[in-house]
């Protein structure tokens, strides 16, 4: 090497680029992964999976995206209901504008209504009713009792299941990780009176405290549940995020902070918070599991989200009372989405917390 020739210094690899290392080589925890990017995929385009309502259509000259109205009902436009459409489409685009065209879901079937006969005008077979609803070729899943097709309401429940994950899980660790911190920076009684705060709500059973708060609403929906498991669950990250506050606070970067006149707000969220996110991400993953688990658990006792909204839960409720009938398909399919949904979420926070320990860290990283 010549005298000129510089020095290269390669940058090492920060805390997060070295833990997602460990991570994609941990082959389960990629799976689990990859199984919730697919699922978060199907909850996200589940009107274009599937639906009766055309993803697109041309309808008297103008486009519209009916689609919509299964995310909001607002976002579907009124002119299909000033024109008396009643929810079918393919029979009333052409027989009220010859030149209309649409482009349809990949199934073509409705989680709130069942599909009747002679929609598409050629003659065709609605939605089997009772023990004749098996799985088919028209039906993937079979079919309610009432005729609902059980695919399109798993495909639309997904919706739900990660909608009430997600949100319930960010409220829990938002709370949680507040209080956690103010605690564990501030100490002294104000740290006393967080602590014993936090124990008088872990003493009180979450599925009792749960159920306490849904008797009080009239009618529960999605929001209702989301709130109630985001106020019950934040406890567990309450104590963690506080552990690791303490332990924090009195690092040298901390005391840096306070002779440059930091404000203590700043002190904890801008850069002792950062510094504590790693293990708190381990709870958060377990978190979104438990409340998909709960949120299934609720609508099987009834307390849940009421029906004809789509849900996991609603479906295997509805198996769980038609099980002596012979009705396995309402009970397997949805059990087995919510099982593997749970195993997923609970395989990502145990690669987190292997990828994020240093302790179990690979010597050759």
């Amino acid at each position: 090497m010549s005298d000129k020739e510089p020095l290269k210094i390669e940058n090492s690899p920060g805390f997060w680029s070295q833990a997602w290392s460990r991570y994609k080589r941990r082959k389960l925890a990629m799976a689990a992964l990859l199984f919730i990017v697919f699922l978060s995929g199907v909850a996200v385009f589940s009107p274009m999976i599937a639906g009766t309502k055309p993803i697109i259509c041309k309808y008297k000259g103008s486009i519209y995206f009916p689609c919509m109205g299964y995310y909001y009902s607002g976002w579907e436009n009124p002119i299909f209901q000033k024109d008396k459409f009643r929810r079918v489409y393919p029979r009333n685009l052409k027989q009220k504008d010859p030149d209309s065209w649409a482009i349809w879901p990949l199934v073509y079937q409705d989680p709130y209504r069942p599909v009747r006969a002679n929609e598409w005008g050629l003659g065709e077979d609605g939605n089997p009713y009772d023990a004749q609803g098996s799985p088919s070729s028209l039906n993937l899943f079979g079919t309610y009792k009432t005729g609902f097709d059980i695919f399109a309401s798993m495909v639309h429940g997904t919706r739900i299941a990660l909608l009430v994950g997600f949100v319930s899980t960010g409220l829990s660790a938002l709370i949680g990780i507040c209080i956690g911190a103010i605690a564990g920076y501030l100490g002294g009684w104000v740290d006393i009176t967080l602590s014993r705060f936090i124990e008088v709500v872990m003493c009180v059973p979450s599925l009792v405290l749960i159920l306490a708060l849904l008797a009080v609403v009239e009618s529960p929906n999605i929001f209702h549940v989301m709130a109630v498991l985001g106020l019950t669950g934040w406890t567990g990250m309450a104590r963690l995020t506080r552990a690791e506050f303490l332990k924090l606070r009195e690092s040298e970067f901390v005391a840096a902070a306070r002779c440059l006149g930091a404000r203590p707000t700043r002190i904890m969220f801008r850069h002792i918070l950062p510094n504590s996110l790693a293990p708190v991400l381990v709870p958060i993953a377990f978190g979104i599991a438990a409340a998909i688990l709960v949120e299934a658990a609720l609508s099987l006792l009834g307390f849940g989200i009421s029906p004809p909204n789509p849900s996991w839960g609603t479906v295997l409720n509805s198996g769980r009372e038609k099980l002596q009938s012979g009705y396995w398909w309402q009970l397997l399919f949805p059990g087995i989405a919510i099982f593997l949904t749970v195993l997923a979420y609970n395989l990502i926070g145990e690669g987190l917390q292997e990828s994020t320990d240093p302790r179990l860290a690979d010597p050759r990283d």
